[in-house]
């Protein structure tokens, strides 16, 4: 299966914005882009297609999408009813990826991504390993009995620590490694600081 193996980190530098919980710290230290000469360059405002851009580079690398898987899920969300940019971030929040990140059972969406792919869920007590699958109402993702046993689990608390909210649209059981979907998730449930209007612009060009 095709992914980013990118520097997270660089990444982030690029966007400034943290796409994963280890690139905070680096952004403090190094809050400007990667190279050599981005330190001493001049600041210039940039051109509306450059934030279009920026926006929509971060955001598909902050749910850790190709380019054209990207562009696919974009198409999609133009053609369902209703705002293009809420349904473009409402099918990322869906993912199964990005559910098991939300329900704490990973550190990031990459560890969530790997724990897919690895094939250490069921998905409606079947097994699943496509982390780009679009969860439903009534949903239900578990860990494998096996993997219940794995140090993974057992160490869970220390590797992914529960998150301080759990999204509205999820119900999980932690001691039983279980998520359910009780509904859809809104535009309320993603990242507040999206700004999903410039990437509908730059598809739109």
């Amino acid at each position: 299966m095709a992914r980013d193996r990118g520097s997270i980190v660089k990444m982030s530098r690029r966007e400034g914005y943290a796409l994963h919980p280890k690139a905070h710290k680096a952004l403090v230290k190094r809050p400007t882009p990667p190279g050599q000469q981005s330190a001493n360059a001049r600041p210039s405002k940039p051109s509306q297609y450059a934030l279009q851009l920026r926006e929509k580079q971060k955001v598909k690398r902050l749910y850790g999408l190709l380019e054209k898987q990207f562009a696919n899920m974009m198409k999609e969300a133009t053609r369902r009813q209703g705002q293009t940019g809420e349904n473009l971030l409402q099918m990322l929040e869906s993912r199964a990826d990005n559910t098991i990140y939300r329900a704490g059972f990973a550190p990031s969406r990459r560890a969530a991504r790997q724990l897919v792919t690895h094939g250490h869920f069921l998905l409606n007590d079947r097994r699943v390993d496509i982390p780009s699958i679009q969860m439903k109402p009534g949903d239900t993702l578990n860990f494998r009995p096996h993997s219940l046993n794995s140090d993974y689990f057992k160490r869970l608390d220390d590797t992914s620590p529960a998150p301080s909210t759990i999204p509205g649209w999820i119900k999980v059981n932690r001691k039983k490694g279980e998520v359910v979907v009780e509904s859809v998730p809104t535009r309320d449930d993603a990242e507040q600081d999206i700004n999903e209007q410039l990437i509908v612009e730059y598809y739109s060009r």
